[in-house]
């Protein structure tokens, strides 16, 4: 099995003036290339910071994190954000579109910033699977919400990542249009070989993934 990301006993505590609180309690974990898990847990549970901490987003205290073989912690923080861009899709609760820029300005920004050019190819094919090919002189006012999740979506996967973190992405949609916006998001991890690793809360979606990591008191249960 080829593990593009693992953990290796990472914990991560924040301390105030009286008190510890350890939000992820020795954890070890592998991440198989191209499969499709879910971190499901109660609020407060410890899920999104575990995903910062697989993502590189944050540090954890103890322990070290791989991606393919090499220790995120070895990174400055410009570096790290460099790799990020490179390697790493991010899809959150909120879009995050920047509302100055049209749909196709946002898409692209990841890659602008890498001072690279969109492969025009490519992105034809993302903003075919993603029904965005006639929005992309639109701005995010202009759109519905699960349009604007489907341009976070885009705009993550343009720079052909190796893994897409997703911290519940569908949390701002209703039912039928949080189950849509998934399915795309399978289809395009599928299509192009991607890691998918998302944050949810919701059971019903969870089971739409092939792992299922059960997350409690920062503990992995199951």
């Amino acid at each position: 099995m080829d593990t593009i990301l693992k953990t290796e006993n990472i914990w991560k505590t924040y301390e105030s003036s009286s008190v510890k609180v350890n939000a992820i309690n020795g954890i070890s974990l592998a991440f198989t290339k191209g499969k499709f898990y879910a971190i499901i847990g109660r609020s407060g549970s410890g899920k999104s910071t575990l995903l910062y901490l697989l993502s590189g987003l944050d540090q954890p205290t103890k322990g070290k994190v791989y991606f393919e073989e090499k220790d995120l912690s070895q990174y400055p923080d410009g570096q790290m954000a460099i790799f990020r861009r490179r390697h790493m899709g991010f899809v959150f609760q909120q879009y995050n579109l920047m509302e100055e820029y049209n749909v196709l300005d946002n898409i692209c920004m990841p890659v602008k910033l890498d001072q690279r050019k969109p492969d025009p190819e490519f992105l034809h094919t993302v903003l075919t699977a993603l029904g965005l090919l006639d929005k992309q002189k639109k701005y995010a006012g202009e759109l519905s919400g699960g349009e604007q999740q489907r341009v976070a979506i885009a705009r993550s996967i343009l720079s052909k990542p190796k893994i897409i973190f997703a911290d519940e992405p569908t949390g701002n949609l209703d039912k039928k249009t949080a189950f849509e916006t998934l399915e795309l998001l399978m289809d395009c991890a599928g299509k192009f070989g991607q890691t998918l690793i998302m944050v949810t809360h919701d059971l019903e979606i969870a089971r739409m993934s092939e792992t299922v990591i059960t997350i409690e008191d920062g503990r992995v249960i199951e």
